[in-house]
Order: C-alpha cells, then sequence, then structure tokens
C-alpha cells in the first residue's frame, strides 16, 4: 500500500499509534497497530489490527456498562474448574459460547453473567449443576 485511499494523497506506512476509543462518555486510550497516513492521519486496518485491539475495546465498554470483563469471565470459569466446554454446557450457551465470550468476540446474556457473579462469590455450588457422575 502506497498511497492513502481515505485521501488519495499520503503515503501509507505501517506503525502502531495511539488511538482513542469513547464509549458512554469515557475514553480509552490504548496502542493500534494499521497502516497509518502521513497526510490524513487515517489509519487503515487489517483484520489482524482489528483482532489485535477487539478484546481491549470490548472490555472498556463491558467495565462502563457495568459489565463482566473478558478476563474476568476466564477466571470464574477456571475457579470453578471447568474448561470452556463444561462451562458452556453447565452454564449455558453451547460447547463454544466461553470460547466466544474469553475472547471478546460475543458478549454473555445479562442472566449468564449475574449467574456467573453468583458461582464466583459462592463457587461450592458448582457441584450442583454437575452430572453425578462428575461431582
Amino acid at each position: 500500500m502506497e498511497q492513502c485511499p481515505a485521501c488519495g494523497g499520503g503515503p501509507v506506512r505501517r506503525d502502531t499509534c495511539p488511538s482513542t476509543f469513547e464509549y458512554k462518555g469515557q475514553t480509552l486510550t490504548y496502542d493500534q497497530p494499521a497502516w497509518w497516513c502521513a497526510q490524513c492521519g487515517e489509519a487503515l486496518l487489517e483484520p489482524s489490527d482489528q483482532r489485535a485491539t477487539d478484546t481491549l475495546l470490548h472490555d472498556h465498554q463491558a467495565q462502563v456498562d457495568g459489565r463482566l470483563t473478558t478476563e474476568y469471565i476466564r477466571q470464574i470459569r477456571k475457579t470453578l474448574g471447568l474448561t470452556q466446554q463444561q462451562a458452556g454446557q453447565i452454564i449455558g450457551g453451547g460447547h463454544n459460547a466461553f470460547n466466544r465470550y474469553e475472547q471478546g468476540i460475543a458478549r454473555p446474556p445479562k442472566a449468564t453473567e449475574n449467574f456467573l457473579r453468583l458461582l464466583d462469590r459462592h463457587p461450592h455450588l458448582i457441584t450442583e449443576l454437575l452430572p453425578e457422575e462428575a461431582a
């Protein structure tokens, strides 16, 4: 990529530059990899650039909304001693749900988050949900 498709004039270079993301009045500054235009400052993101910051942006929104972050979901699941597949089957969402929740690809339903909060406070209750052979 030699010329900026946004402004048509500037040369672009591969770099990681500070970017800001505002959500409900809360601003997050983070490093965004992209092709950057030297003239207009526009960032041109490749899919890998977007994936590099998706979780960060997802977690920012979750914190602003009072929702669970990806790391907190992962922490609760591990504290309960569950694999992602087991958590999806026992808590809900299906076998790939927790993978998506922990990567920031999808946000769990509010009811699932509330259930996870309860299990975080009372982890012994997970035995009530396990199949008899696993309990």
